[in-house]
């Protein structure tokens, strides 16, 4: 570095000041030159201002520093390494992402583009009064987490399989938090935080032991952090689980008469879909006949008679087992069905007891008059 300076008595500069003129030369850059004035002491000196500053990895950080009623006193800005960075509005670091947003005599501003977590650190704002005054602003770059995985999840699985659900994320700063959903429903898993540099990686499991139930559930894990302010990052995958089916019969009325019609359907559950099923009567095959109709599933009696009760089975089976369910038919007559009350039967029944009634007092009193209607004590205790 090579200076020199004179002592100006200028009606331009309010107090009495030094005028240096100075070239700066680094490694890989061009000298730079140029001519600023220091505040001899006793100068009225002003200290910078800046702010710390808290920007997203692969964002845009502007650093900005200011003084009030600056004297043509100059501002520069220097990186964690001192390195210097802008010397008012001269460009001294060759690095294409470091740029000039705004040079006064009262504020210094740069922006750096596509930070990275490297640049994350204490940026130092200096102005050149006698002494130098600084002003330090600290940046903080917030590492992004990466997609969220999902691993340890096999495709199908089968019922009563232990399995564990490893969700990972990594590259946050902080550590990003991760939550489990089960079909929106959130969930506990258990939680490990690794740091790796400046980053952390995240894992979050579950320990699941697979039923029917479970085929079609969504899982999905969710990472949030203060980098994601308007959404967050999520992964689904949904089980798949192979299961024996299990059958029910659904029949269209309660109790069958002659001649009406009924539909009876076969419902399997199971995965792989047991398809087609079997219907069979009394362990038999089904009567041959046109009102007796099977289609897929259901099988239909257009016209239902006494010829048709008995049980019948419907069988499904899939790879992992068979199942099946019954239904016992009774056609009722629908002539032979109680009807409603006879009026006179009942009448006739009462007047039997009311006539049955009137001979019991008839006989009592005929008997109590022969004996005159009169009795000892004992006669009485003896006839009641």
């Amino acid at each position: 570095m090579s200076s020199s300076s004179i002592v100006l008595f200028t009606a331009s500069c309010r107090a009495v000041v030094l005028k240096v003129e100075c070239s700066i030369c680094c490694c890989g850059c061009e000298c730079l030159s140029h001519t600023f004035c220091l505040s001899l002491p006793g100068a009225q000196g002003q200290f910078p201002i800046v702010q710390n500053m808290t920007v997203t990895e692969g964002g845009i950080a502007n650093l900005t520093c200011r003084v009030e009623h600056n004297d043509n006193t100059s501002l520069q800005w220097s990186n964690p390494a001192q390195q210097t960075l802008f010397f008012g509005d001269k460009k001294a670091l060759r690095d294409n992402r470091i740029e000039l947003v705004r040079a006064t005599s009262q504020e210094l501003t740069i922006s750096i583009s596509e930070v990275t977590l490297a640049d994350e650190g204490m940026y130092t704002c200096s102005l050149f009064t006698m002494p130098v005054k600084t002003a330090k602003a600290f940046l903080t770059v917030l590492g992004v987490p990466k997609k969220p995985e999902i691993n340890g999840l096999t495709k199908p699985l089968l019922e009563g399989d232990q399995i564990t659900l490893t969700c990972v994320t990594s590259g946050s700063k902080p550590a990003a938090d991760v939550r489990w959903f089960k079909n929106e429903k959130e969930i506990k898993g258990a939680k490990e935080v690794n740091a790796s540099g400046k980053t952390f990686t995240v894992k979050s499991s579950l320990q699941l032991l697979v039923n029917r139930h479970d085929d079609g559930v969504a899982y999905t894990c969710r990472v949030d952090h203060v980098s994601l302010t308007a959404t967050h990052e999520e992964t689904t995958q949904v089980l798949e689980v192979h299961y024996a089916p299990y059958v029910e019969i659904k029949h269209s009325i309660p109790a069958p008469l002659e001649g009406q019609y009924l539909k009876l359907e076969c419902v399997p559950h199971g995965n792989p879909s047991p398809d087609p099923v079997l219907w069979t009567k009394d362990g038999g095959e089904l009567p041959d006949l046109d009102r007796v109709i099977v289609e897929g599933r259901e099988l239909t009696f257009m016209s239902l008679n006494k010829t048709d009760n008995g049980t019948y089975r419907c069988e499904a089976t899939n790879h992992l087992g068979t199942s099946h369910a019954e239904y016992k038919l009774v056609v009722k007559d629908p002539n032979a069905l109680p009807g409603p009350p006879d009026h006179a039967l009942i009448g006739g029944i009462v007047a039997v007891v009311v006539f049955a009634t009137l001979c019991l007092i008839i006989v009592l009193g005929r008997y109590l008059a022969r004996h005159k209607g009169s009795c000892d004590t004992e006669y009485w205790s003896n006839c009641c």
